[in-house]
């Protein structure tokens, strides 16, 4: 299992062990001093023995490489600032499934939008529910009948009184 820390971190402690080493400590004195397991102070000590300084060099990052560069990520979060329909979409919603579907065409890189949805949450982006509103909403209609039919309305509508039992 990998130690916790950067991958700098991780290097600068190998080095500090040889340090020591040269010191004249023992592997077992190293390995209490940066609390790791004496087989470790072994094995970074045989690797500066047969390598030199180059192995104790950091290592790559472990895990899948990135599929997007970071450039690429922020060109993504900069389409969501502009409206879906200038990307030919058909309505001013922005979905997961949409941006992935950009990504796509335009990178030629394939996300499942449930990633998408959670890699776009760790930026700052909600998923958002358009208002409804009729498409046939006329205010001036609207506010006539407010103004003339409601008044009326309320006068006709009975106020109930309670019944004494």
């Amino acid at each position: 299992m990998r130690s916790k820390g950067t991958a700098s971190e991780l290097e600068a402690r190998r080095r500090i062990a040889v340090e020591k080493l040269r010191e004249g400590w023992t592997q077992a004195a190293i390995a209490d001093f940066l609390d790791v397991h004496p087989v470790t102070v072994a094995k970074w000590m045989a690797r500066h023995r047969q390598e030199g300084d180059a192995g104790l060099a950091a290592k790559p990052t472990p895990g899948r490489p990135r599929f997007l560069t970071p450039d690429q990520e922020h060109q993504v979060l900069g389409w969501l600032a502009e409206k879906p329909t200038a990307h030919g979409f058909r309505t001013d919603l922005w979905t997961a499934r949409r941006v992935a579907d950009l990504i796509r065409r335009r990178f030629r890189v394939q996300y499942h939008p449930d990633y998408l949805r959670a890699w776009l949450r760790q930026r700052g982006y909600s998923p958002q529910k358009p208002r409804r509103r009729a498409k046939q909403k006329k205010q001036p209609v609207i506010d006539q009948w407010v103004a003339d039919d409601w008044p009326r309305i309320q006068k006709k509508r009975r106020i109930r009184k309670p019944t004494s039992s």
